[in-house]
């Protein structure tokens, strides 16, 4: 009988615990934090740096940086991983290279530019025959006048590529500036001034044959630089 009130005994004192603890909660318990002066949660692979103070360093209102206290960021140099040094090391024997395969042997596998046998880069792209910006590579593109489309022009007046389109001795053109060539036919016009931004020189020599005067343009605003 005395056994049996002592189990009666605990039954209830275990209960007023379990009733205490969820209804009183937590609040006469202390717990004691760690202390934790470093907040970086990085790792830090130096070694003398992971418990050096570099407060000073972080104060950027009172610390002048010069060549002497410079430093990288802590974690961001790590150190190179040795390769080929035993198998507890994560690297060892073959290096990570595997034990088959071309890729696996010693030397440089494949020559620079391969790209596993598809076409490579230097020969899908076009080809430049010297140097594309060179002499001989860079011109100016002029529209054509030719000497015999000025056969209609009267002595002494001046021509250019405006009073010639209006005339319809010739056509529209798509470019700016114009240059006088020889043509097929033989120039007949005599004292004439031709105005342009470029000429030839056998059409130079046949006006100025006949007689005529030949005038600079300047190519962007087409007043007469020389004569």
């Amino acid at each position: 009988m005395a056994r049996f009130s002592l189990l009666i005994l605990a039954t209830v004192v275990s209960s007023g615990a379990a009733f205490s603890s969820q209804f009183l909660g937590s609040r006469g318990i202390t717990t004691v934090q760690p202390k934790c002066e470093n907040t970086l949660s990085m790792k830090i692979y130096d070694w003398k740096r992971r418990g050096a103070d570099e407060s000073a360093l972080n104060d950027v209102e009172n610390t002048i940086f010069t060549l002497d206290n410079l430093k990288p960021a802590p974690g961001s140099r790590k150190r190179k991983q040795r390769k080929g040094r035993g198998i507890a090391a994560g690297q060892g024997a073959t290096c990570g290279f595997g034990m088959r395969g071309q890729k696996s042997r010693a030397g440089k596998p494949t020559r620079a530019g391969f790209e596993g046998g598809q076409q490579p880069l230097y020969r899908r792209l076009p080809k430049f025959v010297g140097r594309p910006m060179g002499p001989g590579h860079s011109y100016t593109k002029y529209n054509v006048i030719k000497l015999d489309e000025l056969n209609n022009v009267a002595a002494g007046e001046t021509v250019n590529f405006d009073s010639l389109f209006e005339s319809g001795a010739i056509t529209k053109s798509k470019l700016d500036i114009h240059k006088i060539v020889s043509g097929k036919d033989e120039f007949t016009a005599k004292d004439i001034t031709v105005q342009a931004h470029a000429f030839t020189k056998s059409a130079r020599a046949a006006i100025e044959s006949n007689g005529g005067k030949c005038e600079l343009l300047k190519p962007t605003t087409g007043e007469v630089i020389a004569a």
